[in-house]
């Protein structure tokens, strides 16, 4: 019997996508969830899911792990830690415990940019090397920046604020977490995906100008919409207590975001969900109290 490993089932994404893994009919016994803790993790065994215990940086907990799994899905490590190292030691422990096939979730890039983004793409880039040459069947699966996160990038209380941000009107093609999810819980539980790269923007373009006019247009209330400068957008963060490594970090996403690295829409997503992806407006919408906070 195989089964398929889903790995950081604490976050939303990991967990996520057990659950549609099941939404799939996927049996509860073919689905095992990796974490460092089980903490959290009750409603996933309830339903019959295995969970086992393993660090990214311990190799041996990995390898335990890893016994008798089929596929992986590995799940990309937080920025600000050694992505690098922790994931060659799940690919090297996935291919010594005999794992067939490694699913990973990089970050998209447009084609020919060059961009660096620092913490994400170095690691991303090192990663991929090592899933193509390690002899594993691999799926290497690009993320857009999430609609349901969007809101760190332009801060709590717009109609009051307005959205202040170094960026004007370059677009992106965000999905939500529950989307990917889903896309990684269809790849997993389907053949054909071997050796193969999605791009996974979401169905609409979008701005920050866009969001702006989105947001005022669903309140009833203007939200002023105004392009800072980088400087002006780092200060303003660390003024509400951000640390300045994370301004920095959120502030290349934005200028990314605007000069669209992520805008690209392959269809790829639409494809796996077999529908079109939520929009901004529709998101808001279904999540008002949680999104637009006055």
């Amino acid at each position: 019997m195989s089964k398929i490993l889903v790995t950081g089932v604490t976050g939303v994404i990991g967990k996520g996508t057990i659950e549609h893994l099941l939404k799939k009919g996927v049996p509860a016994s073919e689905i095992i969830g990796l974490a460092r803790k089980k903490d959290g993790l009750d409603d996933l065994i309830t339903k019959g899911v295995e969970v086992r215990i393993g660090d990214y940086l311990d190799y041996d907990s990995l390898l335990n792990a890893f016994k008798d799994v089929d596929k992986i899905m590995l799940t990309s490590a937080v920025a600000f830690s050694d992505r690098s190292t922790q994931h060659y030691n799940v690919i090297t422990a996935a291919r010594q415990a005999g794992v067939k096939h490694v699913v990973y979730m990089s970050i998209m890039r447009k084609e020919g940019s060059g961009r660096i983004m620092p913490g994400i793409t170095d690691s991303d880039l090192f990663t991929e090397q090592v899933l193509k040459s390690s002899g594993l069947d691999y799926t290497i699966l690009y993320h857009p920046p999430f609609t349901d996160l969007l809101y760190i990038y332009y801060g709590s209380g717009p109609h009051k604020n307005g959205i202040r941000v170094p960026a004007a009107n370059g677009k992106m093609a965000p999905a939500t977490r529950n989307e990917l999810a889903e896309a990684h819980a269809e790849i997993l539980s389907t053949p054909g995906h071997e050796n193969k790269t999605y791009s996974l923007g979401g169905s609409e373009a979008i701005s920050f100008a866009d969001i702006a006019n989105i947001l005022a247009e669903i309140q009833g209330k203007p939200v002023p919409f105004t392009t800072i400068t980088t400087g002006g957008y780092i200060d303003g963060l660390i003024a509400k207590g951000t640390p300045r490594h994370v301004a920095e970090f959120l502030t290349n996403w934005v200028v990314a975001i605007d000069e669209g690295e992520f805008e690209h829409r392959s269809g790829d997503l639409e494809r796996l969900l077999g529908r079109r992806t939520v929009t901004f407006k529709e998101y808001i919408e279904s999540n008002v109290n949680k999104q637009v906070k006055e």
